[in-house]
This record gives structure tokens, C-alpha cells and sequence, in this order.
């Protein structure tokens, strides 16, 4: 497999989830998470654990598995973090949707497992906002971490 399959892969899952293609969506995030096993070291590492797991989460959801969209979501926490997770933190989509169905106790589990690659000063903040605001039973307003 070509370093470049690696890097690119993630996009072209994204599209395919976008245009409604959930099945080669799906085949993708577990290429991109097998490619992944093999690339430990590898910068990227990290944005595949979390961004194919937040897909294959969003997808279980649109099947009607919020057991399995949960177990996702914690898998996608549970990444390493990568350059770009670590600054601009994790993306929270699937987190806003299991909210939506109030799954407020998973949110939270993951924000607290972000916390530990997410280490600017700032993200303690952004976190600390978002849990109280989920305690308080709303959806907090996650801006840019909607979209990367």
C-alpha cells in the first residue's frame, strides 16, 4: 500500500458519506483503519483511528445502531492524536448526533478521553464549556470541531 492511499483516503471516505454511499464509505474507514496498523509512526496514525471510527459511528446511527455508534465514538477517542487533532482537537460531529438522542454520559466519556491528546490550555477550557453545558442537558455549540 502507497503512503499516498494512506493520506488521501480519508477524503474520498468523507465524500462517499456525503453523497449517501455508506457502504463504500464504510469499506473505506476499514481500509483506512487497516492501512493504520501498519503506519504506527506515521504522523497520520491518529487522524485514521479517529476519523474512520467517527464515520463507521455516524453510519451504525443512520442504520440504527446507537449501541455500535457508541462504541465508535470511543474508539475515534481513543486515538493517539496526530498534529492536527492535537491543536485543533477532535471533531465532534458524531458526538452532536448522539446527543441529539440523548446520549449525553458517552459525550462526555469521550471528551475526557480527547483531553488526553488534546493538550493545549485552550482545549481544557472549549471542554470544560462542553461538559457543562451537556450537564445542563443542551448541545453545546462546537463550531469549527464540527468540521474537521
Amino acid at each position: 500500500m502507497t503512503p499516498e492511499r494512506f493520506y488521501k483516503i480519508r477524503s474520498i471516505m468523507e465524500i462517499a458519506f456525503r453523497e449517501g454511499n455508506f457502504e463504500e464509505a464504510k469499506k473505506l474507514a476499514i481500509e483506512y483503519l487497516e492501512i493504520a496498523k501498519s503506519r504506527k509512526t506515521d504522523w497520520n496514525y491518529g487522524n485514521a483511528i479517529h476519523h474512520a471510527n467517527l464515520i463507521l459511528g455516524r453510519i451504525a446511527l443512520k442504520e440504527g445502531s446507537k449501541e455500535k455508534a457508541k462504541e465508535y465514538l470511543l474508539k475515534a477517542g481513543n486515538t493517539p492524536g496526530s498534529p492536527q487533532l492535537n491543536s485543533f482537537g477532535p471533531n465532534m460531529t458524531l458526538a452532536k448526533e448522539l446527543l441529539e438522542i440523548g446520549e449525553d454520559e458517552i459525550v462526555i466519556q469521550y471528551l475526557e478521553l480527547c483531553q488526553k491528546f488534546w493538550m493545549i490550555i485552550y482545549s481544557g477550557i472549549k471542554v470544560m464549556r462542553w461538559k457543562r453545558a451537556i450537564n445542563k442537558g443542551k448541545i453545546p455549540d462546537f463550531k469549527g470541531n464540527l468540521l474537521y
